[in-house]
């Protein structure tokens, strides 16, 4: 569904501050909360004569600082004129990745990343205000990664590292992992209404004032739609917050409360044949009863203590999803229709310092750091449903999952050029299960250690190289390390590891003219034990071989004034199982070449307007390649005009109306009237050419 992150990014700075403003920006990387409170405080806008100059965070000066050339930092303007189809395009300002959907709108997007189909979060993990966001041992796909209960426009900036060498981050992470945080203060207050294509209608307001000895912050946002498809897609989207940065007993904290509640119909992935037939139309539906219901409430706080930064959260979690993607191959009578539900409780926290000291003579940047999170799912089900009515049970399972790590890490500057980072990682995962079938309950652990290992040289005042190597993981649902036999068939299962070992290494370089040029690329390799995969309309889990990905990343930011930018990213990877014959060694899904472009306007008289255009390259959806998804290429773009406090806008996404798949699959499913099910391409199409229109006014 459209919406426009149209944040308080432009903003109005005393004359002769911007290169003061960027370096602090640069410096906001590794500050602590008690530091950017304390800037935050002594910052804000004093009576002196202004001009009106636009921060890109992606043109931040990360020389020096950055521990490989796939790490950056995206926000601040960024944010501001990028035209999205839906939140969770979000994580699409971290170049290379995709954000797509084969359901209804609240549900989980589907997402890639070097030749990773990371399906709802497998192998890429985000963190909002510190909180994980993926979900373990999730009743419809393992790391699940729902990014609807957030409210874009006050998302202030994107912190982004890809592959597994970084030591604070453990399970999802292999592909890469993203933190996202929340402003601490607007600039101004601002309500804003959009209304568009499908019945779409968005309301959000916000605003932040003084309270007691820091800044409380509020955010609301409602959201409804019909969308684009035959079947209305009846979307009711609530989205709050409420964060407060300041002193908590004299304790330097932020403190946010979110509240996200949804429910939805959805048209699902369908099969070709039932198009071009003529049975249904290409925006049509097999199944009208699909769609789900989802909330989650959240709390999370981040506090300074001396040397230490503590953070906890807390969240309670819903989910109801209606699937049927075989719709009769099982059964004939009744159809093939489920319901996944999930309902949790997720707690945790971490507590990290960070010091200078000296090794050896050298001096060096230590960061240790613990973790604790603590997953209790009390429903995890899976029921046959018609016309989405309960008839039987196949799983009502419950789950508990303790998760300890502890990590330290270790830069050292060899001389004013070099340095050299190591790190080791240990994660420990202890769980229990109570099953439907007492034969598939248990109890069991888990651990892993990985080190990590990096360099850093500086070439000259504007190249730096770089080379890292690292191991990770992603976990498994803890069920399949305790399942005996299917809880469908009936037939003996093989019990699977819990924690999935990864291998990866990158070497790059990253130049910076430090006057509004940068560029970066990169060469990966990443190998894994095995893809394991949830299936969550069986609700088991069926492991892959082992694979191998290599691949090439570029991407470069040009500012050619203070009022035109220019992006773009572009990545191929090719990635095989390993063991296997050529030309059966295919990846499914996994779409090996991606590039994304843009070019932005910010004028001075009011005028901002955005063009931007993303290619998702083909894919076997086979190991031999005998079927293959075409490539997409869909252009987004967006005009604005500001006149006091009023703002107007106007975007247009899919402008040119191309007629390309969101995503597709190749799987056998029975439709009425056939006899026996037929293996076909299922897809689900991107959205036709839409409009919308926003209004805003700033307080």
């Amino acid at each position: 569904m459209p919406l426009r992150v149209k944040s308080n990014l432009r903003s109005r700075l005393p004359a002769g501050t911007l290169s003061r403003l960027a370096l602090a920006l640069t410096s906001a990387l590794t500050a602590s909360p008690a530091a950017l409170a304390q800037d935050q405080a002594s910052n804000r806008p004093e009576a002196e004569s202004i001009e009106e100059v636009v921060v890109w965070g992606r043109s931040l000066q990360l020389l020096g600082r950055a521990a490989s050339s796939s790490q950056g930092v995206v926000g601040y303007a960024d944010f501001s004129t990028r035209p999205l189809a839906r939140v969770g395009e979000l994580v699409e300002v971290v170049p290379g990745m995709i954000a797509t959907q084969h359901s209804g709108p609240g549900k989980a997007n589907q997402y890639f990343l070097r030749g990773f189909n990371l399906d709802h979060g497998s192998d890429f993990s985000t963190f909002f205000d510190g909180m994980p966001v993926n979900l373990r041992t999730h009743a419809h796909a393992q790391g699940y990664m729902d990014l609807n209960f957030i409210i874009p426009e006050v998302i202030e900036r994107v912190d982004f590292q890809k592959g597994p060498y970084f030591a604070d981050t453990g399970d999802f992470s292999l592909a890469g992992s993203n933190a996202m945080k929340t402003y601490d203060r607007l600039e101004s207050g601002f309500f804003e209404v959009t209304a568009g294509s499908g019945d779409e209608a968005r309301v959000v307001a916000a605003n932040s004032f003084s309270l007691a000895d820091g800044d409380l912050l509020f955010a609301l946002e409602h959201q409804q739609t019909n969308g684009m498809f035959v079947l209305d897609q009846d979307v009711r989207k609530y989205n709050g917050l409420l964060k407060y940065t300041g002193l908590l007993a004299g304790i330097p904290s932020r403190v946010t409360l979110s509240g996200y509640d949804s429910q939805w119909m959805s048209t699902n992935q369908v099969p070709r044949r039932a198009v071009t037939s003529g049975q249904i139309e290409r925006f049509g539906f097999i199944d009208p009863d699909l769609g789900g219901q989802s909330y989650r409430y959240s709390l999370t706080g981040q506090f300074e203590l001396g040397g230490w930064e503590l953070s906890a959260y807390a969240s309670s979690y819903y989910m109801s999803l209606i699937n049927n993607p075989t719709y009769l191959l099982n059964d004939p009578v009744n159809g093939d229709e489920f319901e996944q539900e999930d309902e949790r409780v997720l707690m945790g926290g971490s507590l990290v310092r960070e010091d200078e000291v000296e090794v050896f003579g050298f001096s060096a940047r230590s960061k240790i750091g613990s973790s604790l999170r603590y997953d209790d799912v009390q429903e995890l089900n899976l029921f046959n449903t018609k016309a989405r009515q309960r008839y039987a049970s196949v799983r009502e399972d419950e789950a508990q999952a303790l998760s300890l790590a502890a990590y330290g890490e270790l830069e050292v500057s060899i001389n004013e050029s070099l340095r050299v980072t190591g790190g080791l990682r240990v994660d420990h995962v202890r769980f229990d299960v109570s099953a439907l079938q007492p034969e598939n309950s248990g109890s069991d652990n888990d651990a892993l250690v990985q080190p990590k290992i990096g360099a850093a040289y500086r070439l000259t005042d504007s190249l730096e190289v770089y080379a890292n190597y690292g191991h990770g993981f992603h976990s498994n649902d803890v069920r399949a390390a305790v399942n005996r036999i299917d809880p469908i068939t009936g037939d003996a299962t093989e019990a699977q590891d819990v924690l999935v070992e990864g291998r990866g290494g990158e070497v790059g370089f990253r130049y910076d003219t430090l006057r509004g040029f940068n560029v970066t690329v990169t060469a990966f390799e990443l190998a894994t034990d095995s893809e394991l995969v949830f299936v969550g309309d069986a609700g088991t889990t069926e492991p892959s071989d082992p694979t191998r990905r290599r691949g090439v990343e570029v991407n470069a930011f040009y500012e050619f004034a203070d009022f035109l930018v220019f992006d773009f990213t572009a990545a191929q990877a090719r990635g095989h199982f390993r063991g296997l014959p050529d030309g059966e060694n295919s990846i499914t899904d996994a779409h090996e070449r991606v590039a994304a472009a843009g070019i932005t306007y910010v004028g001075e008289q009011g005028i901002t307007a955005s063009l931007r255009l993303r290619h998702f390259g083909d894919a076997a959806l086979t190991e031999d390649e005998s079927v293959m998804k075409e490539s997409s290429t869909l252009v987004h773009a967006g005009v604005s005009y500001d006149f006091g406090a009023w703002q107007v806008g106007v975007d247009i996404l899919n402008a040119f109306d191309a007629e390309d798949d969101d995503i597709a699959y190749f799987f056998e499913s029975r439709l009425a009237g056939e006899l026996a099910g037929v293996e076909d391409i299922h897809f689900h199409p991107a959205n036709p050419r839409t409009v919308r229109a926003m209004v805003r006014y700033a307080f």
